[in-house]
């Protein structure tokens, strides 16, 4: 029992009353009376709001009330007590709840034969379907498209979405933004070109791949996006085509072998004919000592590499050089090994050009000779894939 003293202003005295004795207050309807119940002080209206509170606590079945969703256990025995021919207010005083929440239950289970929460409709789109099918329409036929510009068309068609609402509609359909894949522009030449070499050397023994020394420039592109389905990163419209007389600010100059990694540099000014020979008169033959055997060099074919001042001193230094097929960068290992390289380089977060440097050639050294003897061994599976292509650009 909870002791209860109220102070009546018009009597100017205490009167004790219990919790239940709610007929007193219908005789002091005066201005709020000061309550105390256990030392704690309460107005008039603050008293009942403590009344109905402590009321409810005793109410049977008052927490599953409070729930805005019953379990399936109780909702199955609605329906049996329902089947056992129950009244729906005899049903909700069996087991505590409201008349209309019972209905509720065997309405939806004559309905649907179930108990079970039936699937909930989403939320409305922003976006119309109508205007779904616009900027679908719109990155189908140029997948360059940026997010401002389809912004625009559903602004001048009435729509007002963000940026993030664009990119998840778009996903819904299939297409996410990726990085647009640089290939090399491949002319009918370079197809035959690379589909005769892919013949040729299909059969060639592994021991033989093992003994090239494989060389590339690597330099900084910039990044364009575009938007496409999972499997389309080599479609046209997908793809920045590449072409060796481009130009470009080269960065590094890097060879390895199935041995391991060779020897990496920085290029600090523009490369020509004598530089490129400069390079390898000083770096590729520390590299070639690894072998230890009789070795092959190759390079592309970019201008540098083909020039006759170039294949004069290769064969001077009696060079033995793989013929190889232009506009071919997927059939080159090397490709592979500069990705992993940036991917570590990236990871580091150099904060400018000295720290590039010093982390690139830290990361270069820190290669296992197992990762390039692995990526040997995927020569053959190139040469298949160019086959398969019909000498037009791989997945590698």
């Amino acid at each position: 029992m909870v002791e209860i003293s109220i102070w009546s202003p018009t009597n100017k005295q205490y009167f004790w009353l219990s919790q239940t004795c709610n007929f007193f207050f219908k005789r002091l309807l005066c201005p709020p009376l000061v309550t105390c119940i256990n030392g704690t002080c309460l107005n008039f209206y603050q008293y009942k709001r403590h009344l109905s509170t402590t009321s409810n606590s005793h109410t049977p079945n008052s927490t599953m009330a409070k729930n805005k969703e019953l379990s399936k256990d109780t909702r199955n025995k609605i329906v049996d007590l329902h089947q056992a021919r129950k009244t729906e207010s005899a049903i909700g005083k069996q087991l505590g709840l409201k008349k209309s929440t019972v209905g509720a239950i065997i309405r939806k289970w004559k309905t649907y034969k179930t108990t079970d929460n039936l699937p909930r409709s989403e939320a409305p789109r922003k976006i119309s379907p109508r205007g779904v099918k616009m900027i679908t329409r719109t990155v189908s036929k140029n997948p360059r498209t940026t997010r401002g510009d389809l912004l625009n068309d559903l602004q001048r068609a009435g729509t007002k979405v963000t940026k993030p609402t664009i990119s998840n509609t778009l996903r819904r359909q299939g297409l996410k933004s990726c990085s647009a894949r640089r290939v090399p522009l491949l002319k009918p030449v370079h197809v035959q070109a690379r589909l005769k070499f892919a013949r040729e050397h299909l059969d060639d023994p592994e021991e033989d791949w093992e003994n090239i020394i494989w060389i590339e420039l690597f330099g900084k592109n910039s990044t364009r996006r575009v938007w496409r389905t999972k499997n389309a990163e080599l479609h046209p419209k997908n793809t920045i085509h590449t072409v060796k007389h481009g130009g470009g600010n080269i960065m590094l100059w890097g060879c390895f072998s199935a041995k391991g990694p060779g020897q990496l540099i920085r290029v600090k000014e523009r490369m020509n004919g004598a530089m490129y020979r400069d390079i390898l008169s000083e770096n590729l033959l520390p590299s070639a000592l690894k072998m230890k055997r009789s070795w092959v060099f190759q390079h592309d074919n970019d201008p540098k590499h083909t020039a006759r001042e170039t294949k004069e001193w290769l064969r001077k230094k009696h060079f033995k050089v793989l013929e190889w097929p232009s506009q071919s960068p997927d059939l080159n290992p090397i490709e592979n090994l500069w990705r992993e390289l940036k991917v570590c380089v990236a990871q580091q977060q150099p904060q400018n050009i000295t720290a590039l440097e010093e982390i690139c050639m830290e990361e270069w050294a820190k290669i296992p000779a197992t990762v390039c003897e692995n990526l040997v061994k995927t020569c053959r599976k190139r040469l298949t894939s160019v086959i398969a292509n019909k000498g037009y650009i791989t997945k590698y």
